[in-house]
């Protein structure tokens, strides 16, 4: 009997051994999270807002618990190859371009060695107070920082009904992008989110490698990587773990609904 019950245990053992493992590194249902941030300050009821020490906050989380922060194009990359990503595999992104990405973001990326990819409205850029200049655009690219086009007006860009216009912001914030800092952007960010086969189509045209989106589409998976679905960070994350742990997971994207990407 007692030969049973240790055989037993030893079986138990190895099938919850075998389910975590599949469950954290074989499910075709876990993604690699991608972190979709905004603004970093101090400004309050914004969602659009994280605080400067909330940022340093989840930043130095994900340090101290070991976690890979990859670019963007290394898991575009290995998502066309079918690669298999570690369970504490993160993305990290910024939309906009503001000011504060240079001045509260990226100190606290150099110190842990973080990269990232910043979506510029490249229409804004040097020309409204609170945007990036090109030289702090230039500057952050030597620092393992990478810039992908988000427009040139912060357009919702299902509402362009003109062919014209609609190429003008799709395809002129990259060459914006390149004109000014002589480096390509391989990736775009659709505002809002809001996109359809036809902008999907003109980001592939304009030589885009990947886009990302909000939690609009249909793709919970990633599998397109021209609708990658992202997981927005809030200031009330840091003071509620297991919501940041959650949206590190890998499995967010299974409990939430996603919208229409209209």
């Amino acid at each position: 009997m007692k030969i049973l019950k240790r055989l037993f245990t030893v079986i138990l053992i190895l099938v919850i051994l075998g389910a975590s493992f599949y469950f954290l590194y074989m499910n075709p249902r876990r993604v690699v999270p991608i972190l979709m941030y905004h603004s970093i300050s101090d400004k309050e009821n914004s969602s659009l807002h994280v605080s400067p020490e909330s940022f340093q906050k989840q930043m130095a989380f994900l340090k101290r618990k070991r976690y890979s922060v990859i670019s963007l194009d290394e898991l575009v990359t290995g998502i066309r190859e079918g690669k298999k990503f570690p369970s504490k595999t993160v993305v990290i992104t910024f939309d906009d371009g503001y000011r504060d990405n240079y001045l509260d973001a990226f100190p606290v990326l150099s110190k842990y060695d973080f990269p990232a990819t910043i979506f510029l409205v490249t229409g804004y850029v040097g020309k409204k107070n609170e945007y990036l200049t090109w030289d702090q655009v230039r500057l952050m690219q030597k620092h393992d920082i990478d810039f992908g086009g988000h427009t040139r007006n912060n357009t919702y860009l299902p509402s362009v009904k003109d062919t014209k216009k609609l190429w003008e912001e799709v395809d002129g914030s990259k060459k914006d992008i390149e004109l000014n800092t002589r480096r390509e952007a391989n990736y775009f960010c659709y505002p809002i989110g809001g996109f359809n086969s036809k902008i999907k189509d003109a980001v592939i045209k304009a030589g885009y490698k990947g886009a990302c989106t909000t939690n609009r589409g249909y793709d919970r998976y990633n599998k397109d990587v021209y609708e990658l679905n992202r997981v927005k960070i809030k200031n009330s994350d840091t003071t509620k773990p297991f919501s940041f742990r959650a949206k590190l997971s890998g499995y967010y994207n299974l409990f939430r609904s996603l919208k229409s990407p209209e």
